[in-house]
């Protein structure tokens, strides 16, 4: 989707579809006021009628609108004025794009980003309208092509002119394309996107962008480095694993870089420890974290931020194997530490320990992340509509927390007290990889701290967010808005970006 503006006056405007938004209560006035009387009353008609969506999310797609050279009009409910902040606005602006797909309008113009949201500015409401009208264009192609008969793409959305709206557009666009990168992969079947496979798209990404680096270590390379934890996970996989390191450095030479460790997991079916054959197919969405960070890369690559930031991907496959490690064994992760293995499907926090104690020792970050669908119970305790932040550290937890508010891509902070620590302990190593039932998601944080000594490290479990469970949807890109929102706060916020 290509983003544009235009000056023409709305009556004379030649689109497709034309977007209006309309809140509860609110009069007709400005943009609306012109439609309804071009129209010889058409909103005002509609209203009495009880036809006109004002209620949140709901549309109306009027054909040949009266008094209008648009070929459609589209009406999206914005509720009620007081509850119209920033993620009740993105959600309009998603329902509106989901009613201009499934129309067979190829351009369209948005009046969306005139309305008020409460908590938010206008440069805010563009960038996040391109988003959400992108969002929901998306349909996934890459095994299927859409029907004869299918809505096609909408190729282009204009926007009024304004001082600043065609640079926040740009913005707009370069983000899209890392969300839409994190989605794309999320929804490739696994027999296609394997660690080689993101090992490629990495290093593919780093030739077609300036200025991006990619780096990828193969199995033999990561047993020099006694990355024991990783390569138990993925010695019971005929499909190799890889550590995979895109680097970017907009800022000062020498400056450390921040830095995101991704989980990959190619395909999951839990190893020895096997899942359940219920809703098994959708373990290709256990790479998101892996996904994500690609995504984020390819974004700040693509804004030019000025900053220097790395991308880590633990590449991995789970598969039970005559190869394959084993509940009872004790591993040597790279940091010398011993695990006893009492799940093999608590295979994330394994590989993410050697990446996370990798990236620590080889980018020397300033603070790093880690990105992971982790557990079943960070989706028991915060559904679909939060990530999961555990850290140690105020500071990192609020920028994050923070950064997740602005992007529309929210989090939610979990206790990571030294009280967990004792349900990891275990006499036959210095740690064992699950702990228990209790504080699922958090004694999975705990074991990952004992692999980020000495950094400013916080794990970020997007289980729930990254995809909905048992639904026939496709991967969000989350929480790629959120990493990308963290790292333009480091970077000076939007304003240094030229916006």
């Amino acid at each position: 989707m290509q983003f544009t503006t235009r000056t023409d006056s709305i009556r004379d405007l030649a689109t497709d579809c034309l977007i209006i938004g309309v809140a509860m209560g609110q009069a007709f006035e400005g943009d609306l006021a012109d439609i309804n009387e071009a129209g010889g009353g058409l909103l005002q008609r509609l209203d009495i009628d009880g036809e006109l969506p004002r209620k949140a999310g709901k549309t109306l797609m009027l054909h040949a609108p009266a008094g209008l050279t648009a070929s459609r009009l589209l009406v999206v409910g914005l509720g009620k004025p007081e509850k119209l902040d920033g993620i009740a606005f993105v959600k309009a602006v998603q329902a509106a794009g989901k009613a201009l797909r499934q129309s067979r309008a190829r351009n369209a113009h948005c009046l969306l980003a005139e309305a008020t949201v409460t908590d938010r500015g206008a440069d805010w409401k563009i960038r996040q309208a391109a988003l959400a009208l992108a969002h929901a264009d998306y349909v996934y192609d890459a095994t299927k092509k859409p029907g004869e008969d299918a809505a096609p793409a909408t190729a282009t959305v204009s926007f009024p002119e304004a001082p600043g709206v065609t640079e926040q557009l740009a913005l707009a666009s370069a983000l899209g394309a890392g969300i839409g990168r994190a989605r794309g992969l999320g929804d490739l079947p696994p027999n296609l996107c394997t660690p080689v496979f993101l090992a490629d798209v990495a290093q593919s990404l780093a030739k077609e962008i300036d200025g991006l680096e990619a780096e990828v270590l193969d199995e033999r390379q990561m047993a020099e480095l006694n990355m024991g934890a990783l390569l138990a996970v993925g010695q019971g996989s005929a499909n190799p694993p890889r550590l995979i390191r895109l680097r970017w450095r907009g800022g000062a030479e020498g400056e450390a870089p921040l830095a995101m460790v991704g989980k990959g997991v190619t395909f999951d079916t839990g190893g020895i420890s096997l899942k359940p054959r219920e809703l098994m197919e959708q373990m290709k969405f256990d790479m998101c974290g892996a996904a994500a960070t690609i995504g984020a890369m390819e974004a700040v690559a693509r804004l030019k931020l000025p900053i220097n930031v790395d991308g880590v991907v633990a590449a991995v496959e789970n598969m039970p194997d005559g190869k394959a490690y084993r509940p009872g064994d004790v591993i040597t992760a790279m940091n010398g530490k011993t695990i006893e293995v009492h799940n093999t499907d608590a295979e994330g926090r394994m590989i993410l320990a050697d990446a996370i104690y990798w990236t620590g020792q080889n980018s020397q970050p300033k603070m790093m992340v880690d990105i992971a669908t982790l557990t079943g119970a960070c989706v028991v305790a915060l559904g679909h509509h939060a990530s999961g932040v555990m850290t140690q550290d105020d500071e990192l937890a609020g920028e994050l927390l923070a950064a997740g508010d602005r992007a529309a891509d929210r989090a939610w902070r979990l206790p990571l007290w030294d009280d967990y620590q004792e349900q990891i302990e275990t006499p036959f190593a210095d740690m064992k990889n699950i702990g228990g039932m209790p504080a699922g998601s958090i004694t999975a944080g705990c074991f990952l701290s004992r692999f980020a000594d000495g950094q400013r490290w916080a794990h970020i479990d997007i289980a729930g967010s990254a995809w909905r469970w048992g639904k026939p949807e496709s991967a969000t890109g989350r929480p790629v808005g959120m990493l990308v929102e963290w790292l333009i706060g480091h970077a000076g916020g939007w304003d240094a970006l030229g916006a």
